[in-house]
């Protein structure tokens, strides 16, 4: 019994392949694709240049030119390689991850759409604070700028979907889309309903690892004030 179906595989352009469990938000699925993304990043290949995680799928990018004079095509013969790993059904250990404690200032000042949340899920604004508060979310990847962090998933009674024209936010900035939550790393126009700011800065360029969350990874999100909010970059800069 193979342990990866059901999948899918497709051609992704011409030097790529897409492995999909599957179009939705799903922890166990999540899981599996990023045991095999360390999997295929342990093992390495001569054929494989870089490997994506996404929610539920898998990108892999692979050196074209090694297949030029064969008589498969790079997409059947990487097709081939992989479900014969797959038929092996190899024993994947879970990848360690670490948990984060991230402080977000729910000021007025900051969550500039936490009063359009609270009249259209009729809450307070106390209560969505404690609702966003009080879980745990899972990284379950990251995208659309360097560092930007696609978590959940959140309650539903605080889901709520994307603004329809995206405006300019601040680098910091923490929203909601959908069951989603996430925190843009920097400044940049975004569609997410904004509830708050963290000083925490989750992109440093300078670092050697600029990128403070992995796929995998937990944060916990816990509220603070607008003073405290200052002295946290005052202390970061």
């Amino acid at each position: 019994m193979n342990c990866f179906q059901p999948y899918s595989i497709f051609p992704l352009g011409d030097s790529a392949l897409t492995i999909d469990f599957g179009n939705l938000i799903s922890e166990s699925i999540n899981k599996k694709v990023l045991q095999l993304f360390h999997q295929l990043k342990t093992v390495g290949s001569n054929i494989i240049i870089d490997v994506v995680p996404a929610y539920s799928s898998l990108t892999i990018y692979y050196d074209v030119a090694f297949f030029r004079h064969g008589e498969k095509s790079a997409f059947d013969a990487v097709t081939e390689l992989l479900e014969e790993w797959f038929s092996q059904n190899l024993n994947l250990t879970q990848h360690s991850s670490n948990h984060f404690e991230i402080p977000v200032c729910y000021s007025k000042k900051f969550a500039i759409d936490i009063e359009h949340l609270s009249e259209q899920n009729n809450l307070s604004i106390e209560e969505i604070i404690f609702i966003h508060t009080s879980s745990t979310y899972r990284v379950y990847m990251l995208g659309f700028l360097p560092g930007f962090t696609y978590m959940g998933e959140v309650d539903p009674r605080i889901a709520i979907d994307r603004k329809s024209i995206p405006i300019k936010l601040l680098a910091g900035a923490v929203g909601i889309a959908g069951r989603q939550t996430g925190i843009y790393p920097l400044a940049s126009p975004g569609g997410w309903q904004i509830i708050g700011r963290t000083p925490t800065k989750v992109f440093r360029k300078e670092n050697p690892c600029p990128v403070l969350f992995y796929p995998g990874d937990e944060v916990k999100f816990y509220s603070i004030s607008e003073d405290e909010f200052e002295n946290y970059q005052a202390r970061s800069t």
